[in-house]
Parts: C-alpha cells; sequence; structure tokens
C-alpha cells in the first residue's frame, strides 16, 4: 500500500506543501487506465505536468516514465530533473553508468537490492551514452559507475567507482540530514 502524492511541474514546486494526496494505491498498476483517467492524463501531458504518486512512485505524464516501490528507474536528459524536482524533499540515488563498464554491471544488481531495501528513497539511473552526454557532463561526471546522491534537488554527496559500502554510508548519510 502506497500513499499517493501530486506535485506540481518542477517550475511550480516552492515546497513540501504544494504536495497533496490523491489516494491509496493497493496491488498492481493498471495499464490502461479507464477515460476518465486518460482525460486528465491527457490533460497533464498538453501541460508538461510530472506527478509523483507516493515517496516512491513517480510517474512523468509526458515522458512515462515511471517508478515503483522497490525498482531502479531508468532516466535520460528529458524526465531526470522533473522526477528529481517531484520527488521533493525525498532522498534521490542516481547511477551513473555505461553499457560497457565492467564494474557498472558488477554494482548493478547490488544497486537494485538497496532500492529493494530503502524503500523511502527514489533509486534511477543514467546511462552516460552519447544522447546523455550534456546531463552528464552537468553533472560533472569524469569517472563511471558514479553516483550522486540528491536531496531538494540539489547533489548532496557523490560516491565513485564501485563501491557498494561507501554508497551506503551515502545515503544513510543524506537520508539523516
Amino acid at each position: 500500500m502506497a500513499l499517493r502524492l501530486c506535485a506540481l511541474p518542477a517550475h511550480r514546486i516552492t515546497s513540501p506543501e504544494n504536495l497533496r494526496p490523491l489516494g491509496v494505491v493497493l496491488g498492481r498498476r493498471r495499464l490502461n487506465p479507464s477515460p476518465a483517467k486518460r482525460s486528465v492524463v491527457d490533460e497533464k501531458r498538453k501541460r508538461g505536468g510530472v506527478r509523483v504518486r507516493s515517496s516512491l512512485e513517480v510517474e512523468s505524464v509526458g515522458g512515462g516514465t515511471e517508478t515503483l516501490i522497490g525498482k531502479v528507474t531508468e532516466v535520460d536528459k528529458d524526465t531526470f530533473w522533473p522526477i528529481v524536482n517531484g520527488a521533493g524533499v525525498k532522498t534521490v540515488v542516481l547511477d551513473m553508468y555505461t553499457q560497457w563498464c565492467g564494474p557498472c554491471k558488477v554494482i548493478a544488481p547490488k544497486f537494485q537490492e538497496l532500492s529493494e531495501e530503502y524503500l523511502d528513497v527514489v533509486f534511477l539511473k543514467l546511462d552516460c551514452n552519447q544522447e546523455n552526454r550534456p546531463l552528464a557532463k552537468e553533472l560533472g561526471i569524469k569517472v563511471v559507475p558514479t553516483f550522486k546522491i540528491l536531496k531538494g534537488g540539489k547533489v548532496i554527496k557523490e560516491v565513485t567507482g564501485a563501491k557498494i559500502d561507501d554508497l551506503v554510508a551515502g545515503i544513510e548519510a543524506v537520508r539523516s540530514s
């Protein structure tokens, strides 16, 4: 069971008070929303809105990206900031990796396990390919894997390399702040 919340588009988010309850989610998500829901989604899509369905479930209405409890969500240059801003004061952990990186492949299952353990943290993955290079450059990536831990839309901590113990310590530190 998860409490559903709705956030305003990133440019209109000013405080956690902008989040408002939508209802309770039980069981599996619906793949085909009802016609009434579709019209709401279509309206939000026109406005470019982002809806945060819970502290862990984020849906980008325009891009169709959705994260669920205990999952790692793949993001790109277009969906990253709306999801981070939609998370509000929640801790967000970003795994910046490449397809060819051996250490990235080794730590990926451990990163998934962390997402299942820390249910109050949003876990994201960014493939630092040519298409996402502008975002990787903006975030200051120099080596893969790099983990950025964000809170309130700002990078609080960075862990470079496949160091799971350092990553766990960083998550704990940012969560408790």
